[in-house]
């Protein structure tokens, strides 16, 4: 036991001493419950950030109005290409704005420090190589390539420039994430052999079934832009606005939500990620046209590291959950587990017994009274009772202030590093060791095999 660990359990348990021989802990009360202290977050004005969006979608506005809570960012530009949105951008952030359909005008002015990508995933790797080859430091959203092997192209693009890249998992930048990341150092639940994660849903908006505006036409927006690179196709709204329902444009489940998962539990345990990695699941309720699951579940084998155990992990997205589960990720160790939530994090302390104990459902039952007598002295000389029973430690759960948002963190890191020169949480080789294993997931699902993924060189083998 670590002197970290020892120290956690004196804190929040106190032993004593029992003879029973049946359990051998005793169930603590009601979990503790402590609040934790927004620290770090000096927002400096100092060199202000003239900051333009590329894609005004939901998480194009979501993004803006996050950014512009950072002391001396400043919105003067937004790019877009449906026409709905310049509007809608002038009303919430100010007819100053510049509105255009290209993001190259963006990109060529020389009073634009820094952009937002928030484009359909296929356009990721196009617009921030473009962004960090004219200068411009880069927040992309997650994931941050929409094909496997367009991810070290942005890494290189990243080093070669000296711009920073910031990947849009927010939970990164959590004070609740790297409180679980500190908890696993001080080893409160002993070495990792289990992860369960789950995001389930169950409404269309959840499963992605978005309003299209009625005024969307080819005339309205700009339907072969859109297209890019993806296959051509003739006009449809359906799909410019509800792009993540088709593998032309998004990445399916695994790109956009297993992401989430990943980015948080590889900044917890400080892992590179997987060597192992099967998908399965189905269309099974949302038959509307996609031509991705609505149903995706993942099993990964992370291998030993230098920062933790190896271990397996379990994935699960489901878009049509009655049992309205919800999100879940929690970390299974030897001696507990930690739920890590949104805006809170539960350590479930629940040590493994020194002693094996007999009785019960056990081959004791079937010995003799002789047998059991001679067993019990046995048993006595290995185990002394005063090491029989201790109380269960207590769980505690670490909650964000109220109204704290792990978001505006996430931007306040990249305006961070905009000014100082400093690494951002979430550069783009984090950002591809999240979204590795997440397509790897979707080459596994439509491939119908295991997928040998290597960590290190962030590659499929």
């Amino acid at each position: 036991m670590s002197k970290d660990r020892r120290s956690f359990l004196k804190k929040i348990a106190a032993g004593t001493v029992g003879t029973a021989l049946g359990s051998p802990f005793l169930h603590a009360s009601e979990a503790r419950i402590e609040e934790l202290q927004v620290l770090n977050r000096t927002f400096s004005a100092n060199d202000k950030i003239r900051l333009a969006g590329i894609g005004m979608g939901i998480q194009g506005f979501s993004n803006m109005d996050e950014a512009v809570k950072v002391p001396g960012v400043e919105l003067v530009a937004v790019c877009d290409l449906y026409d709905g949105h310049f509007a809608a951008c002038k009303e919430r952030y100010g007819n100053h704005l510049f509105t255009t359909r290209d993001y190259r005008e963006i990109l060529s002015r020389d009073d634009i420090d820094a952009v937002c990508i928030a484009t359909p995933d296929h356009w990721h790797d196009h617009i921030s190589m473009a962004a960090l080859e004219a200068g411009k430091a880069v927040y992309c959203e997650k994931p941050m390539v929409h094909h496997l092997d367009e991810g070290h192209a942005v890494i290189a693009a990243q080093k070669k420039s000296g711009k920073p890249l910031q990947v849009g998992s927010q939970r990164v930048s959590s004070i609740i994430t790297w409180k679980a990341r500190e908890l696993m150092q001080q080893g409160v639940i002993g070495p990792v052999n289990m992860i369960e994660a789950t995001t389930d849903r169950h409404s269309a908006l959840g499963a992605w079934q978005y309003s299209i505006p009625t005024d969307a036409s080819p005339e309205t927006l700009d339907w072969d832009r859109f297209l890019g690179d993806a296959p051509k196709h003739a006009f449809d709204p359906v799909r410019f606005f509800r792009w993540r329902n088709y593998q032309d444009y998004g990445t399916g489940m695994a790109g956009d939500l297993y992401v989430h998962l990943f980015s948080a539990l590889h900044t917890v345990l400080d892992s590179h990620g997987p060597e192992r990695i099967f998908a399965t699941g189905g269309l099974r309720y949302w038959k509307d046209g996609r031509d991705v699951p609505d149903v995706q579940l993942s099993v990964l084998d992370y291998p030993q590291s230098k920062s933790h155990a190896a271990f397996n992990m379990q994935l699960r997205c489901n878009f049509v959950d009655g049992s309205e589960s919800g999100s879940i990720l929690r970390i299974i160790g030897s001696e507990g587990a930690i739920d890590l939530g949104w805006n809170s994090v539960t350590v479930i302390p629940h040590p493994m017994a020194k002693q094996p104990g007999y009785g019960g459902w056990d081959t004791y039952e079937t010995f003799t009274a002789a047998q059991k007598k001679e067993y019990e002295a046995w048993y006595q000389s290995q185990y002394p009772l005063k090491e029989m029973q201790i109380k269960e430690p207590e769980k505690i759960e670490y909650k964000a202030p109220q109204g704290y948002d792990a978001h505006l963190d996430h931007w306040a890191n990249f305006a961070m590093s905009i000014r100082t020169g400093k690494p951002v949480f979430e550069d783009a080789t984090f950002g591809l060791r999240a979204a590795g294993p997440s397509l790897a997931a979707n080459v596994s699902y439509f491939g119908n095999k295991i997928v040998k993924w290597d960590p290190e060189a962030m590659k499929i083998l």
